[in-house]
């Protein structure tokens, strides 16, 4: 493991130097009493492509969730562009995508896909709509080939479908840091190979991508770098095991105490255009 990636070069990494996009210090979360994470330190620099993989439970999902400010850092730090998320009006989210895994079922399933990516271009200091937005949107959907399904409801499309839509909301916005938590699970073949499609276009357009995943998949070649969690510790930082065996290579069994899902669920609850901006409850 390097003893700080943000100035170390990557496979495919941008220029020794490079400052941090995203940056965790000694960072702990805890659900109630249960320690998820324990002491996760990382940094990425501008314009890598990393995977955080893990397998279920190994506090993944969790690590997203702390960037985002909706699980509780019970010490340590979490910095987005140098911002720390404590102080979360400082946090430049206007330059932040963030894709969910799935929309949650509380969310507004029933709105059209050009809704949903319209959202996106929302936030604290931009409550409504503004002229030339639905053709901005209208350009994300094209960017993830779902332009001709511009105007169906969200609850009729297939998982693959949704999951481009959500993505595009994320892009419509022109981030420079897109974050996506397991953006492969539950699509079809056609859609993983789009999915894979898009990342590369975003990470050839200078974007620094953080996803996580349960394995590489399709997305193998794009990644400039896997961190593997286990147990709520980094286990490996390094070259993407691609052709790897992922549990196997890792040694499999890294469960924390307490699942991930059972975590409670904020789903997008609490997000402004898929990015959190108010305080926890937890």
């Amino acid at each position: 493991m390097t003893s700080d990636p943000s100035t170390t070069q990557h496979a495919g990494a941008p220029l020794f130097g490079a400052p941090a996009v995203v940056r965790l210090d000694n960072l702990h979360v805890a659900w109630d009493t249960d320690l998820i994470l324990h002491g996760i330190t990382l940094s990425i620099p501008a314009g890598q492509t990393v995977a955080i993989t893990g397998s279920n439970g190994s506090g993944k999902s969790t690590t997203l969730k702390a960037l985002l400010g909706t699980a509780p850092i019970t010490s340590g730090d979490a910095q987005l562009f140098g911002r720390s998320i404590t102080t979360r009006r400082r946090v430049p989210w206007k330059k932040i995508g963030y894709v969910p895994q799935r929309i949650s079922s509380g969310g507004a399933v029933n709105s059209s896909a050009i809704e949903v990516v319209r959202s996106g271009l929302l936030g604290p200091r931009r409550l409504w709509a503004m002229p030339g937005d639905t053709a901005t949107a209208m350009d994300a959907l094209e960017r993830v080939g779902m332009a001709h399904r511009a105007h169906s409801p969200m609850n009729i499309l297939s998982g693959g479908q949704a999951q481009r839509v959500l993505i595009a909301r994320a892009l419509v916005r022109a981030p420079e840091l897109l974050i996506m938590d397991e953006p492969m699970a539950g699509i079809d073949a056609a859609s993983r190979a789009r999915l894979a499609d898009i990342v590369r276009d975003a990470k050839g357009a200078g974007t620094t991508i953080l996803i996580v995943l349960h394995e590489l998949g399709e997305l193998g070649p794009l990644l400039d770098r896997e961190l593997h969690i286990s147990a709520g510790h980094i286990s490996y930082d390094g070259t993407p095991h691609i052709d790897d065996d992922h549990e196997q290579h890792h040694g499999g069994g890294d469960h924390c105490r307490s699942s991930e899902s059972t975590a409670p669920s904020q789903g997008d609850h609490g997000l402004v255009s898929g990015i959190w901006t108010g305080d926890t409850h937890d």
